[in-house]
This record gives C-alpha cells, sequence and structure tokens, in this order.
C-alpha cells in the first residue's frame, strides 16, 4: 500500500508541476511603448556596450528585467538578467539601470505564449501517463503466481522407527 501511495505522490506533484508552469517568449513592441511595470528584453548597440560596460560589462547583448518608468526618452529598468555575446547569462537581483534610448537597438516584451503552454503541458501529460503505467502496472492484476515447486526435504521425511 505504501508504494501505491508513493506513486500516487509522485504523480500528483509532476501534475501539479506541469499545470503551474507556462511558457512565454519575448515578441517585439513595434512602436509603443509598454506600460510600467511590464517585463522587458532590451538588445543593446554596440555604443551601449561600450557606455556600460564599466558598470555592467563589456559583453552585454540584451538586458532583461521590469520597465520602472521613463525619464525623457531613456528607460528606467529593474534588471534580472543580463545576457552576453558569448552566450553565458547574469542573474540581476533588480538593481535599477538606466537606459538611454540610443544604447538600445530593439524593445522585446515578454508575452504569455499559449501555444507553447499546451505543447509543453501534453508532453508533461504523457510523461505523467508513462510514469503511472511503470508504477501502477502490476497493482490490479488478477491473475494468481505459479506455485513454486515444493520443499524438497518436506517430501523426503521419513518417520523415526
Amino acid at each position: 500500500m505504501r508504494a501505491v501511495q508513493r506513486a500516487v505522490q509522485r504523480i500528483g506533484a509532476v501534475t501539479a508541476s506541469v499545470f503551474l508552469v507556462g511558457c512565454y517568449t519575448l515578441q517585439p513592441t513595434g512602436q509603443t511603448v509598454p506600460q510600467p511595470g511590464t517585463r522587458m528584453a532590451f538588445n543593446i548597440t554596440d555604443a551601449g556596450r561600450v557606455a556600460l560596460g564599466g558598470s555592467m560589462g563589456p559583453e552585454i547583448s540584451q538586458i532583461e528585467g521590469r520597465l520602472a518608468g521613463r525619464q525623457g526618452t531613456d528607460y528606467v529598468v529593474s534588471v534580472t538578467d543580463v545576457h552576453l555575446l558569448g552566450g553565458g547569462d547574469q542573474v540581476w537581483h533588480g538593481e535599477t539601470v538606466n537606459l538611454k534610448s540610443e544604447y538600445v537597438s530593439g524593445l522585446f516584451e515578454r508575452r504569455f505564449s499559449a501555444a507553447r503552454s499546451v505543447a509543453m503541458g501534453a508532453a508533461g501529460l504523457g510523461a505523467i501517463a508513462a510514469i503511472a503505467s511503470r508504477s501502477l502496472g502490476g497493482l490490479g492484476s488478477t491473475e494468481r503466481p505459479e506455485p513454486s515447486p515444493g520443499d524438497t526435504a518436506h517430501t523426503q521425511r521419513r518417520p523415526r522407527p
């Protein structure tokens, strides 16, 4: 019974995690600037890399974070991630950075992707089904196992004289 309880708990945990995860994508904002509080990404120009290099690092390709507001044409960003040209990432914890608009070559907004979330959910449910079939496969069987051969010593006993 404990094995069944553990299997059900595992399946429940995996199911909950699948439904709590959503997939997001970065979509170009076009000419509009989103409202403060929006999760965004900013592609950085060569001039921006030079100007921000002393405080953020020289190989910045993209900055992600929440748009805290605007100061004229500049962006005030609470930075959460800095993506580097070489492929690495730096995790930030909401430090505020002012980005001049001439340092930004592209604006992207983080948006919920229903299609990716459905695909991930389907893959997760498939994994749950596979785990459930392996964990609970033999628990409902009504077939009786074949009897094992008897103890040979028992069949060879002789009464004492």
